[in-house]
């Protein structure tokens, strides 16, 4: 189940991405490659086959991973939390 995303993952991801969009995108394209290149050929492929702009595409897919990827580490935090 994909974990919920709290106000605060939003707000982190974006000050993240909103730096260096650019840098961030580029950063991105290789530590999806290497995490989970699946996702990275998904990610590419729709970009090719639509006729949206792919760098867009890329960008919003790679929020998402990392928005959802801070949602499962806070998670995880507040799990190890009450087990501890």
């Amino acid at each position: 189940m994909l974990p919920l995303i709290p106000e605060e993952a939003r707000e982190s991801v974006f000050q993240e991405v909103f730096q260096d969009v650019n840098t961030w995108r580029k950063q991105m394209i290789h530590e999806i490659k290497e995490k989970n290149p699946e996702i990275n050929a998904a990610i590419i492929e729709a970009a090719e086959k639509t006729g949206l702009d792919p760098k867009s595409i890329a960008l919003g897919a790679y929020m998402t991973y990392r928005m959802l990827e801070e949602a499962e580490n806070s998670e995880n935090a507040l799990l190890d939390d009450i087990i501890s």
